[in-house]
């Protein structure tokens, strides 16, 4: 297992084993699911009740396909902890967590002042976020 180094989450951490979303839906007693490049997220939206943790596998800092997972899984409601891991490099932070990643855990430990200074980039966005800022337009708007 790989270490979570960013959490913003002030619930405990789950511990459970990923299983593979193939295997997920014939085990009934699984918390935790591992969603790697192909899988398609929305096979999970009937069962976000039961899930704490789902572990999203960057394999290579070129493949997005995890962050429209995460938008899926968050714009159907899913509140569990929803955790980045793998090939993840400093520029990608703000836009992971952007999509609603509240958990980040790095092949390899990425410099925590880049870190810092990466989550503090975009105070503002135009677009809904996963991390429930407000879009510039609200805010400009009173909304």
């Amino acid at each position: 297992m790989v270490e979570v180094q960013f959490r913003f989450r002030d619930d405990e951490v789950v511990a459970d084993p990923a299983v593979t979303v193939d295997a997920f839906g014939e085990q009934t007693n699984a918390a935790a699911v591992r969603i790697e490049p192909g899988d398609d997220a929305r096979a999970l939206l009937p069962h976000l009740e039961r899930l704490k943790l789902v572990e999203v596998n960057f394999p290579a800092f070129t493949d997005g396909r995890g962050y429209s997972s995460a938008r899926i899984l968050r714009e159907a409601g899913y509140a569990g902890e929803l955790r980045a891991v793998g090939d993840i490099g400093v520029d990608q932070l703000s836009h992971l967590k952007r999509c609603g990643f509240d958990a980040i855990a790095p092949e390899v430990e990425l410099d925590p002042a880049e870190a810092e200074t990466a989550f503090a980039v975009w105070p503002q966005v135009y677009q809904a976020t996963g991390d429930n800022r407000k879009p510039i337009w609200a805010l400009r708007h009173g909304k």
